[in-house]
């Protein structure tokens, strides 16, 4: 069996003969931001090499990223435990990459055409809220979401009202602020009262890819390869032996231990393994568009809805220079028929259909963005009749999405080990990563390594070049420069 796995451009440079018995090596197949943050904690730790191994030209491509999930109030469906974990990842992800998130908050709406209530959101709020000023209390540089105090607020129809006529400021200092945009440009009778503000941040994949590949080219002790694809795994001694081939050239890497990060393809490699696993595999996409008519700093916007259904879970989320990003939860948007597949009795890869990966091999259809950036268009305007005025922005932002397991609402999961020095990362947000990469670091120090932090540890990286690395990476990847500068 062959696998077509992304591997890093430097591994000409790796020692090719099994690893060294001094100093153990750890080699993660796939450069996503779960591949990319184990790598990086491991880095940390000063105790391992790490030989990162990623088939494209880059890290941290895959499915659309664009929210912390910081709480998880987008996703209703989801446990009070699912969303107190997200919270803390969070926290956690942010204090790693301190320059990804787009600083601005988001509102929950719930439709009049929906079956839920706004006030039925309260008590999961204030649990979070809670958790919140006690992660704060516990230790201060935990307070990356603002002030626990005001973690949510609530406006009813007249305070909305009040603010259709406020002044747009030049930069958002208040909650009334952030939804004067909003109350210009929504349709008030088409929601239920309140709404609700609340202190979950936008994430930029672009900066966060940045900061991944800034980092790890700061520790000697990683090597980062790309446009390499992974052909066999062999056991060696106690660890493996990579078979792989860099531009063309067979070549061996000896490893100690080995970590799966190839997102929705990690079953291809637990079946190399022999190790089974159930998972499900779900391809979606979010979509751009440019809406010169938008006034002021917009907050990112949910209206909640069922997912699968044409009345789906709408998502606006905002960059600069009238450029939104759109979730629409339904099979005409985000959602495709026959885009969630389930591993079977034979195999722990579900197979996606070969349109999904000839979309994600090759590309997309000019018509069909075309089609499904208008759909998503129509269903914001909806809410927001203004942005029918919207036009496609740009290509999309897709991929497919792997979810241990077999319930397909699962948002908080992170990493599972196999039988033999094998784990596999396996989460649904990127907020989940970290948790992954220190799962990982645990369990090689019960292997007796990655027993302390780097005694060197290196200074933060400038936000300019993280913003500099974050531009380049979206202009070579074709998506607009707004995607990757800061807002809010």
């Amino acid at each position: 069996m062959t696998f077509d796995f992304d591997l890093p451009d430097n591994l000409a440079q790796c020692q090719l003969s099994p690893a060294p018995q001094t100093r153990p090596r750890v080699g993660i197949i796939g450069g996503g931001v779960a591949g990319a943050t184990v790598a990086l904690r491991l880095a940390q730790q000063g105790h391992v090499d790490v030989v990162l191994m990623e088939k494209g030209p880059s890290l941290v491509n895959g499915p659309p990223m664009c929210h912390l999930h910081a709480g998880g109030n987008l996703y209703r469906e989801i446990s009070d435990a699912q969303c107190l974990k997200l919270l803390q990842q969070s926290i956690d992800t942010l204090k790693l990459y301190p320059h990804v998130a787009n600083v601005r908050p988001t509102v929950i709406a719930v439709p009049t055409r929906d079956g839920g209530d706004p006030q039925a959101l309260l008590p999961r709020l204030q649990r979070v809220q809670a958790a919140y000023a006690e992660l704060v209390a516990a230790d201060p540089e935990n307070r990356v979401l603002g002030d626990p105090e005001h973690y949510y607020r609530l406006f009813d129809r007249d305070a909305m009202m009040a603010l259709r006529d406020a002044p747009l400021p030049e930069r958002p200092a208040t909650p009334e602020q952030w939804m004067i945009p909003l109350a210009k440009t929504l349709d008030f009778d088409r929601v239920q009262w309140p709404l609700v503000l609340v202190q979950e941040y936008g994430l930029s994949l672009f900066r966060l890819a940045a900061s991944a590949e800034l980092e790890l080219a700061r520790h000697p002790q990683v090597r980062v390869m790309t446009h390499t694809a992974l052909t066999d795994v062999r056991p060696q001694g106690a660890g493996w032996a990579l078979h792989c081939r860099h531009r063309g050239e067979e070549q061996v890497v000896g490893v100690d231990y080995l970590v799966n990060a190839c997102g929705y393809r990690t079953g291809e490699l637990d079946d190399k393994l022999g190790e089974p696993r159930q998972r499900l595999v779900e391809f979606k996409a979010a979509y751009l568009a440019f809406w010169p008519e938008a006034q002021g700093h917009w907050p990112e916007v949910i209206f909640h809805g069922q997912r699968g259904t044409p009345e789906g879970m709408a998502q606006l989320t905002p960059y600069g220079r009238g450029l939104f990003q759109l979730h629409g939860m339904t099979e005409g948007i985000t959602l495709f028929r026959q885009g969630l597949v389930a591993s079977g009795a034979r195999s722990a890869q579900p197979k996606l259909d070969p349109r999904f990966e000839r979309k994600i091999q090759w590309g997309w259809e000019p018509e069909v963005v075309q089609s499904r950036s208008e759909n998503a268009i129509a269903h914001l305007s909806h809410f927001l009749p203004g942005f029918a005025s919207a036009r496609p922005g740009g290509p999309p932002l897709f991929g497919a999405q792997q979810i241990p397991g077999t319930d397909p609402s699962l948002r908080a999961a992170d990493v599972s080990f196999g039988r033999h020095r094998y784990a596999r990362t396996e989460i649904v947000k990127a907020s989940s990563a970290l948790t992954a990469a220190n799962a990982i670091v645990d369990a090689l120090a019960r292997e007796g390594w990655a027993a302390g932090p780097d005694e060197r540890p290196q200074p933060p990286l400038s936000r300019q070049a993280v913003v500099q690395k974050a531009v380049a990476l979206a202009q070579a990847r074709n998506y607009p420069d707004a995607l990757a500068i800061p807002t809010g």
